[in-house]
């Protein structure tokens, strides 16, 4: 069974199979995570991510779904794109965030990723209560690997208030 761990990082310096990027529904960059992570890259995972939107994305990627492409020059050997639902207090969109976690380990076990890296996913731009989502993050994964073979799937949390709230659900 995989061990799930917590580190306060960068998640760009992750030396893993699979980083998580959360991306945007364009796949094309952006901020945050997704700008750090094609930033640091390089071109071919923007190269690879416009094929995806030339051929099975033309709308972009939906909420809750993973696709994945090379990692560029980070130390992993893939990236993971997900895109996190924006937080809304009118409409319950926690079944979206658990969703990112469980595809983007379905896509990394398909790829044979033995570890995998994830961030905050919606807690920024999104604006999802970053205590919320560490629950539901923390609460899909627990479940997703124990159907799954993975050694290790680490959340890198970039402050310390997100490295708590996510602390908070790892024993």
């Amino acid at each position: 069974m995989a061990v799930i761990t917590l580190t306060r990082g960068d998640i760009t310096d992750q030396h893993v199979d699979a980083v998580v990027n959360a991306a945007n529904s364009s796949l094309l960059g952006g901020g945050g995570v997704d700008g750090a992570i094609h930033r640091r890259g390089g071109k071919r995972i923007l190269e690879e991510c416009r094929a995806l939107r030339a051929s099975h994305y033309g709308g972009g990627l939906p909420a809750g779904q993973a696709v994945a492409t090379t990692a560029g020059l980070l130390p992993a050997r893939w990236v993971i794109h997900t895109v996190g639902p924006v937080w809304s207090a009118e409409e319950d969109r926690s079944e979206l965030l658990a969703s990112c976690h469980r595809e983007s380990l379905a896509v990394a076990q398909g790829l044979g990723a033995r570890t995998v890296a994830f961030p905050a996913i919606s807690t920024g731009v999104f604006r999802w209560p970053v205590e919320d989502a560490a629950r539901i993050a923390v609460g899909a994964v627990q479940r997703a690997v124990n159907k799954a073979d993975f050694d290790e799937v680490r959340f890198v949390l970039f402050d310390d208030r997100a490295y708590r709230a996510f602390e908070l659900w790892i024993g």
